[in-house]
């Protein structure tokens, strides 16, 4: 599993300035983060995986949005063109992203993982905070800094879109 220390050297490798932050207590789930840290849920980044069914099968999809504005199913499955799409199990999202459930971080994704970054992180503010893997770390980054190593598709997640608007790309295979 990646931890705080992985993402840490990688972003020491690429040059970024950043700051791993200890937590007052145990955190469970991203969604904790603006409680944890006393700051607002638009600055906190958290990555839902969901289990898209589409023509081609099953598949995870990561979706990289503010703790203010969770993905809405609808949209996720309508920017994939999917037929169904559910919250993927612990294990599934273990497997497909190489972080704790509910602790995922958005940077160090596996390249095969379909992955959409909802376009209103723009407006975060200058500064988010985003799980490290770890129950008792966060990392505090610049935005842009962030949405630039981030690997994935940037669409707006804001509403559910109809088929014929569907952004279409490869799923992992």
């Amino acid at each position: 599993m990646k931890d705080a220390l992985a993402i840490h050297r990688w972003l020491l490798a690429h040059q970024v300035h950043h700051e791993i932050v200890r937590l007052p207590r145990v955190m469970t789930c991203a969604e904790e983060l603006p409680e944890l840290l006393a700051v607002s849920p638009a600055t906190c980044v958290v990555v839902t995986v969901f289990e898209a069914t589409t023509s081609v099968g099953r598949e995870p999809v990561a979706v990289v949005s503010s703790a203010a504005s969770p993905p809405k199913l609808g949209a996720v499955g309508g920017a994939l063109g999917a037929r169904k799409v559910r919250p993927a199990s612990a294990f599934t999202v273990n497997s497909a992203t190489d972080y704790a459930a509910g602790l995922v971080c958005p940077l160090l994704l596996p390249d095969g993982l379909t992955t959409l970054v909802d376009e209103r992180l723009a407006r975060a503010g200058d500064l988010v905070h985003t799980p490290t893997g770890e129950r008792r770390t966060a990392l505090l980054i610049r935005t842009e800094h962030l949405l630039s190593l981030v690997s994935g598709k940037t669409i707006d997640l804001a509403q559910s879109r109809s088929r014929r608007e569907q952004v279409t790309f490869p799923l992992a295979g």
